[in-house]
């Protein structure tokens, strides 16, 4: 049986563009061999698309400000140089244009978990 099709008004490049994101950071900071998952859920009106990963996390005090533009308070997932501190900002901003939000969480996996919850639109 297909899966069902879950109706959604959203900016698709700018959806794709989140998603990618977030999933490119899960990858650059997961140690191997590592382990993410990704779940979509559907609850009424919602839906919700959490991303998990193993170690290693965030510090549970740097979860507050983990989207604050600028900011590079992950440093136990930073043993990469580079990057602004300005990614996750625009995330959550495209999130929230969406009508949405996102919220930053230790993962049962070790890692960081990232829950987005954005709006489904009724079926036609």
């Amino acid at each position: 049986m297909a899966p069902k099709a879950l109706p959604v008004r959203w900016d698709r490049a700018r959806i794709e563009q989140l998603l990618g994101n977030l999933l490119e950071n899960s990858l650059r900071y997961t140690d191997a061999p590592g382990r993410i998952a990704v779940t979509l859920e559907r609850q009424g009106q919602r839906i919700f698309i959490d991303i998990a990963d193993s170690a290693p996390g965030v510090p549970a005090a740097d979860l507050r400000r983990l989207f604050e533009p600028l900011n590079r308070a992950e440093l136990a997932r930073s043993r990469h140089q580079g990057g602004s501190g300005l990614g996750l900002a625009i995330r959550k901003a495209i999130v929230r244009s969406h009508g949405g939000r996102i919220e930053a969480a230790c993962s049962s996996l070790g890692g960081l978990r990232l829950r987005i919850e954005l709006p489904a639109t009724e079926p036609s």
